[in-house]
């Protein structure tokens, strides 16, 4: 009788581990539409409220464009800059062994532990003029050319912020792959004749790329939004320092609500774009690599 009632249970039935299934996808599809899909329909209505000719119009401006271009460019330019100096303090990190590496380890998640107007006044404070840094980058300048050099209130202070507030990305990305990549491939590499820039080139480089691009894409998206620690370095100024978020909080202020929710889908939207390239490109090179160790 037992033997009749197991073998009438479907053979195919899936065990799973955690009970209530359906219930437990009901909540997260639930919970991601509160959360995230819903403020971003009622963002794509409000924008189209507009008229696509108006859409085009409020993105041509030559404030938001100026403010897009910077605010990409700036983004980019931090990214390209956490790349290496990120993946330089993930290698330093796992590979070797020293006094206070406990610290740096902690150190490198104070951006996400410190409120970013926190990091924004430090470094305004810093770089300005009048500050520790400022006053001697100002000095250089002029013995070198005759002209201060400037880092706060102008692209390069959104530069540092950007680089400041967004490196763990990048380190922490590559961090756990480097520590779980075994040093005997480098000996190998080394035992058969091959430089350190060889044995990194074509032994560490290839398992750590799809790392680093993880890393980039999160990072570029962070830096392209971030408000609260450029805001108080950048400057603020029209068409040369004026990053895109403070232009959507100006038309906010303008009470323009469908204009702010315009360039704040456009920077969505190009947001989304980066992502989706990045991911795209380091599925693709996960499954080349794959393919090449099968």
């Amino acid at each position: 009788m037992s033997v009749s009632s197991s073998t009438n249970q479907p053979k195919n039935r899936a065990r799973r581990v955690m009970p209530f299934f359906g219930l437990s996808l009901g909540v997260s599809v639930f919970a991601l539409s509160l959360l995230v899909v819903l403020p971003f329909a009622m963002m794509i209505l409000t924008t189209l409220e507009m008229g696509f000719a108006d859409i085009i119009r409020t993105i041509r401006e030559p404030q938001v464009f100026a403010a897009i271009k910077l605010s990409l460019s700036m983004a980019a330019l931090a990214t390209l800059t956490n790349v290496i100096f990120g993946t330089l303090i993930a290698w330093v990190l796992v590979r070797y062994d020293f006094w206070g590496k406990s610290i740096i380890n902690a150190l490198v998640d104070l951006p996400f532990a410190l409120p970013t107007a926190v990091t924004g006044i430090a470094l305004a404070t810093l770089y300005a003029p009048n500050g520790l840094f400022g006053q001697w980058f100002s000095q250089l300048g002029i013995a070198l050319t005759g002209e201060p050099i400037k880092i706060a209130f102008t692209p390069i202070g959104i530069w540092l912020a950007l680089v400041v507030v967004s490196f763990p990305f990048i380190v922490r990305a590559v961090q756990p792959v480097l520590a779980e990549l075994s040093v005997e491939f480098e000996e190998a590499a080394a035992v058969m004749g091959a430089s350190r820039l060889t044995t990194f080139r074509r032994v560490v480089l290839p398992e750590i790329i799809p790392a680093i691009l993880i890393g980039s894409g999160m990072m570029f998206a962070r830096a392209t939004g971030e408000y609260g620690s450029v805001i108080f370095i950048a400057g603020n100024i029209p068409m040369q320092s004026e990053i895109l978020p403070l232009i959507i909080v100006s038309k906010l202020e303008q009470f323009d609500v469908a204009g702010a929710a315009c360039v704040a889908l456009f920077m969505l939207l190009l947001s989304l774009i980066v992502l989706f390239g990045i991911n795209f490109a380091q599925w693709k090179l996960s499954a080349r690599l794959g393919a090449k160790t099968n």
